[in-house]
């Protein structure tokens, strides 16, 4: 039987590509409920057990000997006995990173080896690896032009109800390059925030790569993540060692600059963002200088590089990095941390306690919180609108402000309809 590669299968017609996987001898079901990019990498998978192989697929980390891991994220890239080794060649060969999705045929160690290896690679961040070579050649996500986000990222879902997807579009729109940050107390609905973003963006959104990424969680937490969202969701828990939170986030970070310099649009959800800092105060060298609350001088700087790396790019491509603050915790360090990164993003959410004690959701401080540059995000007829309501709700408290805009949202069921009634004086 003839043995196809990457390219042979993605010219291929979807009725063809259900002929040769039939043919493979994968089961209907599989066939019919697999979208044609999935179909592409079972039949690889197929193709390569039937020549006694395996066909594999994880994230590289190239370790300072020359050689790499694909970890997988199903364990969250987690170094464990599974993971593929990956020769100095093969990185040199193909110009490989740290962060690069790479899918291949494996083997199964032989005598005295410890790791499966990678003997053959079909793709590169799920395209062929000459196409990728091309695209990157003198491609580095540091020297692309950062430019401020022009396309919105739409977050209503269809579900007038939605007021947290509704509010947040109309007061802090998101656009594909945005560093966001959702300053809040605990226990103020920050997460609820985050899935409402995330669903928005896999209902509206399917060219979007989303990654939630949640450091030091509660396990509880990640597994109701895991559950609710389909995107990819990594995590470290509270009670793993710092190494281990910032590692997680380090290969999350290089594998979004990889799918960016590639031109594709990635969404981060980190939460949260001051226990990242947390992380690598523990962890980094004593320089000798201490900040109020116990933090070393040099501890943020990896936090705001990451944070930082959020930006639209002028190329071609996206970061968008929306990340969860605390503050209002007892704790000092977190007050700096939150002060550190206070004007470093593009928009800002700030969730507020006296609306959370009056069970007000979404808990949103209005005359607080807002994007820089929406006019490049929302239309001139819009724009001038929202400004309209902001400077009516801006003469009421928080409390107040929010309870009539979530009253009149309710009559309507989406924003522009709210915002034509309320221009013919709702």
């Amino acid at each position: 039987m003839k043995e196809y590669s990457l390219i042979d299968l993605e010219e291929k017609e979807l009725s063809g590509l259900k002929k040769i996987a039939n043919s493979l001898g994968l089961e209907e079901e599989d066939i019919e409920n697999s979208s044609r990019h999935h179909l592409i990498f079972k039949i690889l998978e197929a193709q390569a057990k039937k020549q006694g192989l395996l066909f594999s697929e994880g994230v590289l980390e190239c370790l300072e000997d020359g050689f790499g891991f694909l970890r997988a994220p199903e364990f969250s890239y987690l170094p464990s006995p599974d993971d593929i080794y990956v020769s100095p060649s093969q990185i040199r060969k193909f110009q490989l990173r740290t962060g690069d999705t790479i899918s291949g045929v494996v083997r199964p160690p032989k005598n005295g080896e410890k790791y499966f290896a990678l003997i053959k690679i079909e793709a590169i961040n799920f395209l062929h690896p000459d196409v990728v070579l091309e695209a990157r050649r003198n491609v580095q996500f540091e020297q692309l032009t950062p430019v401020y986000p022009f396309e919105l990222i739409k977050l209503q879902d269809g579900n007038p109800k939605n007021m947290n997807a509704r509010v947040m579009e109309l007061l802090t729109p998101i656009g594909k390059g945005q560093r966001g940050l959702i300053v809040s107390p605990p226990r103020a609905g920050k997460t609820t925030l985050l899935k409402t973003i995330a669903k928005s963006i896999e209902k509206n959104h399917p060219e979007i790569f989303l990654i939630v990424l949640l450091v030091a969680e509660r396990p509880e937490e990640v597994t109701d993540f895991k559950r609710s969202v389909n995107g990819e969701v990594v995590a470290s828990t509270f009670d793993e060692p710092p190494t281990r939170n910032v590692q997680v986030a380090n290969i999350v970070l290089e594998k979004a600059k990889r799918l960016v310099e590639l031109k594709r649009d990635v969404v981060i959800l980190l939460d949260s963002i001051t226990r990242l800092a947390r992380a690598h105060n523990a962890i980094v060298p004593p320089s000798g200088k201490v900040l109020s609350g116990g933090i070393d001088a040099n501890a943020l700087n990896k936090p705001k590089k990451f944070f930082g790396s959020a930006r639209k790019i002028e190329e071609g491509g996206s970061l968008t990095i929306v990340a969860t603050a605390l503050v209002d915790t007892g704790s000092r360090m977190d007050d700096v941390i939150f002060e550190e990164f206070k004007g470093t993003g593009n928009m800002e959410i700030n969730l507020d306690r006296r609306l959370v004690d009056k069970r007000i959701f979404p808990a949103i401080d209005i005359s607080r919180s807002g994007t820089r540059k929406e006019e490049l995000l929302i239309g001139d007829k819009d724009l001038n609108r929202v400004w309209i309501l902001r400077k009516i709700l801006s003469q009421l408290n928080e409390v107040e402000a929010m309870e009539l805009l979530l009253e009149k949202l309710s009559k309507t069921k989406t924003n522009s309809d709210f915002l034509d009634a309320m221009s013919k004086g709702l």
